[in-house]
């Protein structure tokens, strides 16, 4: 095997992820369907085509050439010529020059393997594939459609995938195809891009409860994800669950298989079990993207690329005609297997767009509803919740209600005039039914009821308070998700319904305050924030408003994102509030920013800011 082909195969093998064979998890599974025929075309059919193809554009040429050239120096030596004389004649180097063009056919194949690689790995890096196009060395170039003002970045074209996605499950094959499944026990608190307070960053731990379960041929390793008392590094922790579970009893007949070593030039001792482990852990902490049309793309990269860095279109002036002879002979076999090669990676990254654009199944759904709309039958089990009663003294102090409190004042807040006033009982443990009816507006949250309760409450018609269905009684919708995936949920049942959006997406500053991520590339943002947008806008209908908090780390970059993905929205205003004062470490001197801004945009030009102001004031004072 050449060299330029060995490389171009390990490249492929990164990019179909041939060296996760033993993961059986999300797109490993689907890759695992089709690795035996991604397999047979790199170890089997790559070779044989790339040849076929350079035959098929130089079947019998060379040949015909090298007749065609013997029969005129025979002519000539006929005519008298010596032989050397005889291939210096004008038509003879001609010809010559045409067979050259041709060019050595292992030399031609080892230049496709080459031109090949130099294309994939140019746009491919750390797994996604970014519009890296090359005019020249040192020079790039952007697609651009002749708009006035132009955005670009690097994952213009991609959607973001949170990290929080591949935070739960995680399962590998030994060679003698039994399971290994790492299996998140309690991992719940820093999804949807949450970040841990300072001191208080999660590791992956073993469990101390069970941490080893057997059933049939998997073994499931139990993890929790949470602070770590110890303050250890995550490779700390790592070192000591492979201890663990290697020595744990009665689990000696996984233990070989698992303490097989995998090792690599840092760590020549690392171990199956220790791999698995590290590419678990590690997982957590990258960006993911996936290309919206990985194949439309690199196919247009393709030529690009052929024309500038194979043809060398600039300087084709200069060129011989049997130079550009052997242009077309080397990109008909380049195009033609390059093509293949997209085409496998088309199939495997659309999958995942479908993963990523299907609708999310709602696994889940509870209502908050106050006691006034709640039948007294079900007071006595409402009295009896722990978990509704803890919930109601952490949100409301409901401890601190004394008995001769009215109703009102401890629902409202208000004070009435004390010959109106009811006596009441006050808070006891645990609650009564009295408590519950002097206490009409507590919330009731029917996650903490089993489901026979909360169908009984659906049931009842006082729910529903005159409305003619739940969802017109419905007075607000929290949705816990992706805000991507929840939007897209939303699509066809508010679209063009939301009168009013307010959002407050991470700054991006970076700072360790907030309790979020916030500390993204600028090209991450960009993607995050650009089909979020474009999702939210399709809910307004055209006189409806879209306010957007944002302070200066990323204000310049929001404001030509939205005229990029909206450009039919109108913009209203950048407000300027005043929020807070502190020392931006970020600045050259210590300067004191007081403000953020709020972008203010109309669906279209019939928006008016009239009778929103009230709205947006009651949202920043929340803030």
């Amino acid at each position: 095997m050449s060299q330029n082909l060995a490389k171009l195969k390990a490249l492929l093998a990164e990019l179909f992820m041939l060296d996760q064979a033993d993961l059986d998890f999300g797109i490993y599974r689907v890759m695992n369907a089709k690795r035996a025929e991604v397999t047979q075309f790199l170890d089997n059919d790559l070779l044989p085509q790339v040849r076929q193809s350079l035959a098929r554009v130089d079947t019998g040429a060379r040949a015909a050439l090298e007749a065609e050239k013997a029969k005129v120096i025979a002519a000539a030596e006929a005519m008298g010529l010596p032989r050397e004389a005889a291939e210096q004649l004008p038509k003879v180097r001609d010809l010559q020059a045409h067979i050259d063009s041709h060019g050595d056919a292992v030399a031609l194949e080892n230049e496709v393997f080459s031109d090949l690689t130099n294309f994939f790995r140019r746009y491919y890096q750390d797994g996604d594939f970014l519009p890296l196009r090359r005019y020249k060395a040192g020079v790039y170039a952007i697609p651009y459609e002749g708009e006035e003002v132009k955005l670009h970045w690097a994952n213009a074209d991609q959607y973001y995938i949170k990290t929080s996605e591949f935070l739960r499950d995680y399962t590998f094959k030994l060679p003698d195809d039994r399971r290994v499944h790492f299996k998140l026990v309690e991992a719940d608190t820093e999804a949807e891009n949450n970040k841990p307070a300072a001191g208080q960053e999660r590791r992956f731990i073993l469990s101390a409860t069970e941490p080893l379960a057997e059933s049939a041929e998997e073994l499931v390793i139990r993890f929790e994800y949470r602070p770590d008392p110890d303050k250890r590094k995550q490779g700390e922790l790592i070192t000591l669950a492979c201890v663990t579970v290697l020595a744990a009893p009665g689990f000696e007949r996984w233990a070989a298989a698992l303490a097989r070593l995998v090792p690599t030039e840092k760590n020549p001792g690392r171990t199956v079990l220790e791999k698995h482990l590290g590419d678990y852990t590690a997982r957590n902490s990258f960006d993911y993207f996936i290309h919206k049309d990985i194949g439309g793309f690199l196919r247009r990269e393709l030529d690009f690329y052929i024309k500038n860095e194979i043809m060398h279109l600039d300087d084709i002036e200069a060129e011989t005609a049997p130079r550009v002879e052997q242009y077309l002979t080397k990109i008909k076999a380049l195009r033609g297997i390059a093509r293949k090669i997209i085409d496998f990676l088309e199939l495997l990254e659309n999958f995942q767009k479908k993963l990523w654009l299907k609708k999310k199944f709602v696994v889940e759904t509870n209502y908050c509803v106050t006691l006034d709309r709640v039948a007294e039958a079900l007071y006595p089990e409402i009295a009896a919740n722990k978990a509704q009663c803890a919930e109601w003294l952490k949100l409301f102090s409901i401890n601190n209600i004394e008995a001769g409190t009215t109703a009102q004042a401890a629902g409202q807040g208000e004070l009435i005039p004390a010959n109106c006033q009811t006596p009441t009982p006050g808070y006891s443990s645990p609650l009564t039914v009295e408590f519950c009816k002097a206490n009409p507006f507590l919330i009731l949250d029917t996650k903490f009821f089993p489901a026979e309760f909360k169908e009984t409450l659906l049931a009842d018609s006082r729910l529903l308070d005159g409305a003619a269905t739940l969802d017109e009684a419905t007075e607000g919708l929290l949705i816990h998700s992706d805000n991507f995936h929840a939007l897209s949920l939303l699509q066809t049942r508010f679209r063009q319904q939301v009168q009013c959006i307010y959002i407050d997406p991470p700054y991006n500053t970076g700072w360790d305050a907030f309790p979020y991520k916030d500390n993204y590339q600028h090209s991450s943002w960009l993607s995050l924030i650009a089909d979020r947008l474009s999702y939210s806008f399709a809910q307004l209908p055209n006189n409806g408003l879209l306010f957007i908090s944002i302070d200066d780390t990323e204000s310049h970059r929001l404001r030509m994102l939205c005229e990029t993905e909206l450009p039919s929205a109108t913009f209203i205003s950048q407000f300027v509030w005043k929020s807070r004062q502190h020392l931006d470490s970020r600045a050259i001197s210590r300067v004191s920013n007081d403000h953020e801004y709020v972008l203010a945009l109309g669906k279209t030009g019939q928006a008016k800011l009239r009778g929103a102001e009230k709205d947006l004031e009651r949202v920043l004072k929340i803030r």
